[in-house]
């Protein structure tokens, strides 16, 4: 999946869960500053996202993710890491 379709996927679910605008949904932009999104909404979210894009995203990859560019940063990582081992 190339970029600008995770950023799509991440804004469509942000749209949807979150409740916010999908022109709202921009690479650097913040969840919390920006997006005004709770932590207990995060989690949920990143739960979400897991099962709509079949993969992990463990607590703590995701630590130090304060914009939604980061968020599809590791999304990207981990997809890369998923197609390496399953071929």
């Amino acid at each position: 999946m190339e970029r600008a379709e995770v950023l799509q996927v991440l804004r469509d679910k942000a749209v949807e869960m979150l409740e916010v605008e999908a022109d709202a949904v921009q690479e650097d932009k913040s969840f919390v500053a920006d997006l005004e999104v709770d932590s207990l909404s995060l989690v949920e979210f990143t739960m979400e996202l897991e099962d709509t894009l079949g993969i992990e995203l463990p607590e703590e990859d995701l630590v130090d993710v304060t914009t939604i560019g980061a968020f599809v940063d590791v999304i990207m990582s981990k997809q890369r890491v998923a197609s390496n081992t399953d071929g």
